[in-house]
């Protein structure tokens, strides 16, 4: 598994009874997490002392309950900031464990600029732009696409927060395969993609996206926008479905006939502080040449 275990503003303190206690900055909040099947004792103190609890309801979805918590607030990783904010179905607005991703890629992107040379990134289902920002930082030029225009404009405060506002990015509200076969049609090409799909979800025209369905087409369709010699490709899924060894099946398929480089897939997880497990938090395929 692949942990992302540098945060300082961020931790999971315990788990139990399918819900997750963490600490966001100096925040703490409980929410709903279907990984957290087991009922282990609530011994932290700290269960009784949140700022904020989602509770859902058993007719699907539910809402929010506050002690003492801004609307807004900032957390830092490494040298990026980001703004939260506790919004529908429990998110806040950041995947914290994602961060081992951006690490991984970053450190790509950084040994190729050290080169002189020029890193074109797209970043597609975007959502607030922890990628987008963690590629910008490490000398990419990046494409941000989301269909979710509240989702690109708060990735932009992000960047602002982060002191990327001047950063080679390029903001779009898009359908992102649409966008695809746009750049296909322009003859756009990129060094690299990160992509990260929603199981479930719709374009700005009302187009909608089954990840079981939809994403082996989309990963075929995104060969043709790749450099002859592309650098990475990460595809990250929360889909039950999507394991691992899907993830490496599909990209093999697709992407070492073309291109050779390695495929590894594996779950990616954030380290619980209580008991020293690691809570699982979906899975990640990862392409490098």
């Amino acid at each position: 598994m692949w942990i992302a275990s540098d945060w300082k503003d961020y931790e999971v303190i315990d788990t139990s009874a399918g819900e997750k206690l963490e600490r966001w900055g100096k925040y703490r909040l409980v929410r709903p997490d279907p990984q957290v099947i087991w009922d282990t004792p609530r011994d932290s103190q700290l269960w009784r002392r949140k700022n904020g609890h989602y509770h859902r309801s058993k007719k699907g979805g539910g809402e929010w309950e506050f002690f003492d918590l801004p609307k807004k607030w900032q957390i830092s990783y490494k040298d990026l900031t980001f703004q939260l904010q506790p919004f529908s179905f429990k998110h806040t607005g950041l995947f914290p464990e994602q961060a081992v991703n951006w690490d991984w890629f970053s450190s790509i992107i950084k040994e190729e600029t050290k080169k002189g040379k020029e890193v074109k990134v797209l970043n597609l289902f975007a959502y607030t732009g922890g990628a987008t920002l963690a590629a910008a930082a490490a000398g990419a030029k990046v494409t941000h696409v989301d269909a979710s225009k509240g989702m690109v404009n708060w990735a932009k405060e992000n960047a602002a927060a982060s002191g990327l506002s001047d950063a080679p990015i390029r903001w779009l509200v898009d359908d992102c395969v649409k966008f695809v076969e746009r750049e296909i049609r322009r003859g756009n090409t990129y060094d690299a993609i990160i992509m990260d799909p929603p199981s479930y979800g719709r374009g700005p025209k009302g187009e909608i996206w089954k990840i079981e369905e939809s994403i082996y087409p989309f990963l075929q369709l995104c060969m043709n926008i790749l450099v002859e010699k592309p650098l990475f490709f990460l595809v990250n899924s929360y889909t039950t479905g999507l394991q691992p060894a899907v993830l490496t099946y599909m990209m093999s398929t697709q992407l070492i006939p073309r291109f050779g480089g390695t495929v590894v897939a594996d779950e990616i997880g954030l380290p619980v502080t209580s008991n020293s497990l690691v809570l699982p938090c979906g899975a990640s395929g990862r392409w490098q040449r």
